[in-house]
């Protein structure tokens, strides 16, 4: 399969959804650059590579614990962690 897409003056492209399918990239995924013999390469970034937590492991980190160990989380704070606000 073969796509062309245009690159923005920011050097940003977009990556047409039935690829982003076909790996599992989402927004906010985190993707691997490769270069070699003049080809530039993209992947999903494997696990030991990723640099920051996805939100779902953010929400288990903090909530992690027994039932009453966030009680002191404001309804604001829970919903900016389970929004992804920062």
């Amino acid at each position: 399969m073969e796509l062309i897409v245009r690159i923005s003056s920011k050097g940003q492209v977009t990556v047409p959804k039935v690829l982003r399918d076909k790996v599992g990239l989402r927004p906010g995924g985190e993707i691997d650059f490769g270069f070699e013999n003049g080809v530039i390469t993209l992947r999903p970034a494997p696990e030991e590579k990723r640099t920051q937590p996805t939100r779902g492991q953010r929400m288990v980190a903090a909530l992690k614990g027994s039932a009453t160990a966030n009680r002191g989380m404001s309804t604001d704070e829970l919903m900016r962690l389970l929004r992804g606000d920062d």
